[in-house]
């Protein structure tokens, strides 16, 4: 045996005989291309071989071996990019596609794919022009070919999918409002998009309302923008809701609402889509919200909505939206009360009674729902329907029962019992014994159930629960058994009513001086009459969020019931004289509140005509005239 045959070296091949990598090598390629072969450009640049003595072939050693695995002929995966990308340390990484892939990307991103126009720096005109022409381009061979194969889907199932992209395509253009929607409503793609609501697959619909929805959000182009971009943006939104509108597009999504079923995942996020275009037209401009609800049916899909058992995300926008079409809409609330909604928003909230929300999106729900409610009883009509669906009852065991609707419960009492409308729903509240758990709420106590008897209530229960005990002075008649059970509420327990009305005066009046420290230091600095007119009553409006407005409230209570009840006159004076308070600033602070009351005019009957009520400016200088000869 020839040992020097054993360890001979195999022939290295010609440079013109390299063997190539293939882009897709298979792994037995991969093992014949590691079996020790050198290639020839290393060959020609390392040194001599050196001999063993015993023949002509090369020692083998580490470094040969390392040679091999480095071949650059070799890339894992065949990775396009495997030797083109270093970092400090030589080490290499690629971006784990092969050439064939990469220049399929690249023809998928020339042409225009997901995520080719993402930054809005690269979406000129001329680039909008060619996106919305594709658009169109696949809308009409949508319509032709469903037109000539209604019976045959395999006809137009391809064109369906290019719409499809197509409409998809469209949501970079909010990344470029200024230049994107005057040119959607100028070449009518507008209306094309509004069209398709009506198509025949619900899923071209739902593509349709997400990109409306993507369009219309308030945060549309960069984020980065200047105040005059931003009026810029303002204004190019105004072109594209009002070309909505002009195209009915309120009328068509509610439409679309009933049939959509939120069964299905991708139908429910249509819905919810939906809600969110009616969310921003709204926020944009709030006056739509009397056109949407006169022209669509959108405010019995909301009442049917929110009397679902099972709590989603939808049910919860709704509840919003429906807070939302009632805040400041006289119209909307009137239309509220015709289609019953005090019955069915009631029902809704009995639930509460018993249970707490389940979450954070529940809880809002609920909240959204108590505000809606608060917002329509402004209305008359609505209190009145408020009390024959016995909506005093049921605050008043919600308020007993003490769970999160509790603080909700005792604000629509407020809102309910409110004005001269409210007389009766006062009386309502008295006889369904309002009062014994109105005023244990007040004094901070907890309820029996509770080892801890006092659980001070938040500073906003606090306000709607004075405003209640306002409403009921105003509106009690005097002399009457109710009004004798309410006086006797601030009897009881030594006076503890009054004190409480007394400490909550004083934390009213701290806060109030440190506001009017600030106005007064604003004043100093204006000098202009005219100016200082005009600041005037921006100044109250802070003083009222600033204290006056809970001062006011207590020393209209206490003007009732040191006017109508000498035991609490003598208590009331002692108290006040320890803190060097007379009547005198009771009667200042009820002075202020007589200027500057709303008298704005309320149906009711006049003196003589039966059952007259006086109004609150009435009220407050009878209170004051009274006070004024009692000291």
């Amino acid at each position: 045996m020839d040992i020097d045959n054993l360890f001979k070296v195999p022939k290295l091949p010609a440079g013109g005989n390299k063997r190539k990598m293939p882009d897709n090598p298979t792994p037995e390629m991969l093992k014949k291309m590691r079996t020790g072969v050198v290639p020839p450009e290393r060959e020609s640049s390392s040194p001599e071989p050196q001999t063993n003595g015993k023949g002509t072939g090369r020692v083998a050693t580490v470094e040969d071996e390392e040679d091999v695995d480095m071949d650059h002929g070799f890339a894992p995966g065949g990775d396009a990019d495997y030797f083109a990308e270093e970092d400090e340390d030589g080490r290499f990484f690629g971006g784990g596609l092969t050439a064939e892939q990469k220049e399929i990307l690249n023809i998928f991103e020339s042409a225009g794919g997901e995520g080719a126009l993402d930054d809005s720096e690269g979406l000129s005109i001329t680039a909008i022009r060619r996106m919305l022409l594709r658009f169109e381009r696949a809308m009409n061979k949508n319509q032709d070919l469903r037109s000539k194969y209604p019976d045959d889907p395999t006809k137009f199932i391809d064109s369906e999918a290019d719409l499809d992209a197509a409409i998809k395509a469209l949501l970079p253009l909010a990344q470029a409002p200024v230049l994107a929607y005057p040119e959607l409503v100028r070449s009518g793609t507008v209306a094309f998009l509004v069209g398709l609501l009506a198509h025949e697959n619900p899923d071209i619909v739902i593509d349709v309302v997400e990109v409306i929805h993507e369009l219309t959000d308030e945060d549309v182009g960069n984020e980065d923008e200047d105040e005059e971009s931003e009026e810029t943006v303002e204004e190019a939104l105004k072109i594209l809701i009002e070309g909505l509108l002009e195209n009915s597009i309120l009328e068509l999504l509610v439409d679309n609402m009933s049939r959509l079923k939120e069964t299905e995942e991708s139908d429910r996020q249509g819905v919810f889509h939906i809600l969110g275009v009616f969310e921003n037209i709204l926020g944009f401009n709030p006056q739509l919200s009397t056109k949407l609800v006169e022209k669509t049916a959108i405010l019995s899909w909301l009442l049917r909505r929110i009397q679902s058992k099972a709590h989603d995300e939808n049910r919860g926008y709704a509840a919003e939206l429906l807070s939302i079409l009632l805040q400041d809409n006289k119209n909307n609330r009137q239309e509220f009360c015709k289609q019953d909604g005090v019955e069915t928003t009631l029902k809704t909230l009995s639930q509460y009674r018993r249970r707490d929300p389940v979450d954070a999106d529940e809880i809002e729900f609920m909240e959204n729902v108590f505000d809606a409610l608060c917002s329509a009883l402004s209305e008359p009509a609505v209190k009145a329907q408020f009390l024959a669906a016995e909506g005093p009852d049921l605050m008043v065991l919600i308020m007993k029962e003490k769970l999160q609707a509790k603080s909700r419960s005792i604000k629509v009492l407020d809102y309910a019992m409110s004005g001269v409308a409210g007389s009766a729903l006062c009386e309502a509240f008295i006889e369904a014994s309002g009062l014994k758990t109105l005023f244990p709420a007040f004094m901070g106590k907890g309820s029996k159930k509770q080892k801890s008897t006092t659980n001070l209530p938040p500073s906003e229960d606090i306000g709607h629960i004075l405003g209640i005990i306002s409403s009921l002075f105003s509106n009690i008649a005097s002399d009457s058994p109710a009004r004798i059970r309410l006086l006797a509420k601030f009897v009881e327990s030594n006076y503890e009513k009054i004190d409480k009305l007394l400490e909550i005066r004083d934390s009213a009046r701290t806060r109030l001086k440190l506001v009017d420290a600030e106005i007064a230091t604003e004043a100093k600095e204006i000098t202009d009459e005219d100016e200082r007119s005009d600041s005037e009553a921006t100044w109250y409006l802070r003083r009222l969020d600033g204290g006056l407005f809970k001062l006011q409230t207590v020393d209209y209570i206490l003007a009732w019931v040191i006017m109508e009840d000498d035991g609490i006159r003598t208590h009331a004076l002692q108290m006040l004289q320890r803190q060097n308070h007379s009547l005198k600033d009771i009667v200042q602070t009820l002075r202020i509140f007589h200027e500057n009351v709303d008298d704005s005019p309320e149906t009711r009957p006049t003196e003589g005509e039966g059952d007259y009520s006086p109004s609150q400016k009435d009220i407050l200088e009878a209170l004051i005239t009274a006070l004024d000869s009692s000291e």
